[in-house]
């Protein structure tokens, strides 16, 4: 095992970055690519950190990993050099750890002991760097191939979204010898790995040198083609013997009883990074792009630091950030998310770093017009969130109105679950409460023979959820078809995280 005290003996490093100056000026990844000659002696002394702690709730699905990714194992591997070994066990128990090192939050740290008492220890284990580096060194060393099943099942599986959830189930069921095909409405394959998440935080040769390996692996793909409309449900069913739905929760949660919310220029988040995204892969101008204006971001999350990111580097006048939450501690508040679970911090993105100011506790209570029907500035009020019995929020109020410049206003406040459409309706599936695709033990929807997972079956989530439900999904349908497998599982469909079971 790794050095018992490794962690008094090396400080925490984290991944260094461009200078702002420079990176706003592309779309090039922020962090400093790490030379084979940096590699040992930079990452493989970070790695000299994970300790011999007993219970490893790094990789616990409860609280860490959902994946079960081995992290002492491969950190251990790491830290002696063997870089190809360390690949293979990060392999055995995640598809992409490319995608995962890249723009996974990493509850894996969050868990590790060192977080305990971080100020002794001086933090976690930079499991998410090292991840990385062990993933791109496969890829650069060619240790990274395509697996080309050696049987053929003779089945046929459709897979419908191309997401990491999707893709997945694609490369697990195409290596368990069946034939696999993956439908994706958009233009290029990817989900929102491609048009949701910019390529500041990941270049898209990174995903596409990964389809590439899943096509050499036999894996089939049809792009511009809606399942429902362009392929019908009753020519799914004749063609394909099982269909896993991995479309996501792309239902984008909005706020149209906003006075001024039809105002030109104010808009759902998505419609402004898929544009900036398609841009950046050379498709040609944005047509919402954030140049000389004062945009204004509504939401605190992930996908709000995107567009903040994004209008940096579009070169906006002026960007605001506005959660209605209290701003966060600084340090874990054991008595409200105590270790391992996932805690409640104020978390600042590089994107932050860029510039722009976030405003808590202030809410938008309406758009403000000029004579030509667009924005041009916004009314915002203090605000307190409050919470009934049974968690339902209200957002309520308390001070007086201040007028706030802007000219692109930006709805980045989460989704609702999956979009409604004609191919839930053909196949008689009806979405829950919260607008996920409810769905067995199996996997298995009300619909025979169609399976569920990711962001579809749990709501917007981590990638990390995504990719352990699509390979849990896998091993499901192969079961489904061959009566049974041996293709792993590591989560169950009603597990959750532990922060969230607490709740």
């Amino acid at each position: 095992m790794a050095e018992p005290q490794g962690f008094l003996r090396v400080h925490k490093k984290d991944a260094p970055k461009r200078p702002v100056a420079e990176r706003i000026q592309d779309w090039r990844e922020i962090y400093l690519p790490i030379s084979p000659a940096e590699r040992n002696p930079a990452v493989s002394k970070q790695a000299r950190r994970c300790m011999d702690c007993g219970i490893p709730f790094c990789h616990s699905g409860s609280s860490g990993c959902p994946l079960g990714n081995l992290i002492p194992e491969w950190n251990d591997l790491v830290r002696r050099g063997r870089w190809a070994e360390a690949a293979d066990r990060l392999h055995a128990t995640n598809n992409f750890p490319e995608f995962t090192g890249r723009v996974c939050p990493a509850p894996c740290e969050a868990a590790c002991v060192l977080s305990i008492a971080e100020n002794d220890t001086g933090g976690s284990v930079t499991i998410k760097r090292i991840e990385q580096t062990i993933a791109d060194s496969a890829w650069e060393t060619g240790a990274v191939g395509p697996r080309i099943p050696t049987i053929s099942t003779g089945k046929r599986i459709a897979v419908v979204g191309s997401g990491p959830a999707g893709l997945a189930a694609a490369q697990q069921l195409t290596r368990a010898g069946h034939d696999v095909t993956v439908y994706e409405r958009d233009d290029r394959l990817g989900g929102l790995l491609r048009y949701g998440i910019p390529a500041f935080k990941m270049d898209k040769g990174v995903l596409d040198q990964r389809l590439a390996q899943m096509r050499a692996e036999g894996t089939h793909f049809v792009v511009d083609c809606e399942v429902g409309v362009d392929i019908t449900v009753a020519q799914l069913r004749t063609q394909f013997e099982a269909v896993v739905l991995a479309v996501g929760a792309l239902q984008a949660r909005d706020q149209t009883d906003v006075e001024g919310r039809d105002l030109d220029g104010v808009h759902l988040a998505m419609e402004h990074l898929v544009p900036a995204n398609k841009e950046s892969e050379g498709d040609g101008p944005t047509s919402l792009t954030a140049h000389g204006k004062h945009v204004v971001i509504i939401g605190g999350g992930d996908t709000g630091a995107d567009c903040l990111g994004t209008a940096h580097r579009q070169g906006a006048a002026s960007v605001t950030q506005l959660d209605y939450n209290p701003e966060p501690p600084s340090e874990r508040d054991d008595a409200i998310t105590p270790w391992p679970s996932w805690p409640l911090l104020l978390r600042m993105s590089p994107a932050h770093a860029e510039g722009g100011r976030v405003r808590y506790q202030v809410a938008v209570r309406r758009f403000i017009g000029d004579e030509q029907g667009r924005v041009r500035a916004m009314a915002l009020a203090e605000v307190e969130v409050h919470r009934d019995a049974d968690g339902r929020r209200t957002v309520v109020p308390i001070g007086e109105e201040v007028e706030l410049p802007c000219d692109l206003a930006l709805f980045a406040i989460g989704f609702e679950g999956v979009q409604p459409g004609r191919l839930l309706d053909d196949l008689g599936i009806e979405r829950t409460g919260r607008g996920a695709l409810g769905c067995g033990a199996d996997w298995q929807t009300g619909a025979p023979g169609v399976f569920v997972c990711g962001d579809a079956h749990r709501g917007a989530s981590l990638v990390v959820w995504a990719i352990a439900e699509g390979r849990s999904c896998a091993s499901a349908v192969d079961a489904f078809l061959m009566g049974q497998t041996d293709l792993p599982a590591p989560v169950h469909p009603t597990a959750l995280p532990l922060a969230v079971a607490r709740r």
